[in-house]
């Protein structure tokens, strides 16, 4: 089991994602932003999951670079988006290193260049169920740091809160796509994936 400390808590975290997935389930049933269809809502039982698996919660190595490093990230529609590179988060998954990148959209900074709050860090990455079990332009993590991110040196990366853009479930939304820099060569099978007749 790979976790970023020793008091981690296996069944309370179980319990706090499954609660997780029953409120997104929740929000795509019956919230006015929900990203599916009117006419596809009756029939909405519920988003497909992977079943927790804790060995998919790693801590990760932060390592912040330098805010004008920038990336545009093709979208599923319209002109390419520019990210920042905010760092590089390095970890082990099944038994080797990797590394991704996460990222925030150039105008995220305020105007005179400072961050308005918290750090939310964008993590879009490929991996061996992309195109098979999951959707094939990849899925997304996102989670907030508080404080300086330089000071941040470790932070939980859990996959099993990977999740699919909306343009899967409503071709109106433009979505950017994982690009080819944060491919890991390994199946990761946790998080969110693809429903059989999808």
């Amino acid at each position: 089991m790979s976790t970023d400390d020793a008091e981690f808590d296996a069944d309370a975290w179980v319990r706090e994602l499954e609660e997780h997935r029953e409120q997104k389930d929740e929000f795509f049933a019956d919230h006015p932003q929900s990203p599916l269809p009117e006419a596809d809502k009756p029939d909405f039982e519920g988003l497909t999951y992977y079943d927790p698996d804790p060995s998919f919660r790693v801590p990760a190595r932060v390592e912040p670079v330098d805010g004008t490093d920038t990336i545009e990230l093709e979208m599923t529609q319209g002109e390419p988006r520019e990210y920042e590179r905010v760092a590089r988060l390095a970890f082990e998954l099944g038994g080797e290193e990797r590394a991704l990148y996460a990222y925030r959209q150039a105008e995220a900074q305020g105007g005179d260049g400072t961050d308005a709050g918290p750090t939310t860090l964008f993590v879009p990455f490929r991996d061996g169920t992309t195109g098979d079990t999951t959707y094939g332009a990849g899925r997304y993590m996102e989670f907030e740091v508080a404080g300086d991110l330089a000071a941040a040196e470790s932070l939980p990366l859990d996959f099993n809160l990977s999740y699919h853009p909306f343009c899967v479930y409503n071709e109106a939304f433009a979505c950017p796509l994982a690009p080819p820099e944060n491919t890991l060569e390994t199946r990761v099978e946790a998080g969110e994936r693809l429903a059989r007749s999808l």
